[in-house]
């Protein structure tokens, strides 16, 4: 999974275009919005896309979403459990 979480934050760091951002600097468990790396809304929607076109998992129910996009982790994990074969 630590290879999942690597690939997870290359692919934020490139679709949302975070400069002088780092895979090292995104911690595994801290929030994505907010007081952690900062995203916002506009930023979530590009969640949605990498988490579609990179693993083919849609995301549509908005407070579901929020859970899964909480952090690196729960992205990896959701991602783990929900990929079509």
């Amino acid at each position: 999974m630590d290879a999942l979480k690597e690939e997870l934050k290359k692919h934020i760091i490139e679709e949302l275009n975070l400069q002088d951002v780092t895979p090292d600097d995104i911690i595994d468990d801290a929030p994505l919005f907010g007081e952690g790396l900062g995203l916002d809304s506009i930023d979530a929607l590009e969640l949605i896309v990498i988490m579609e076109n990179y693993y083919g998992i849609p995301i549509t129910d908005a407070s579901v979403g929020k859970e899964i996009l909480y952090s690196i982790d729960t992205m990896a994990a959701y991602i783990v459990n929900n990929k079509p074969a």
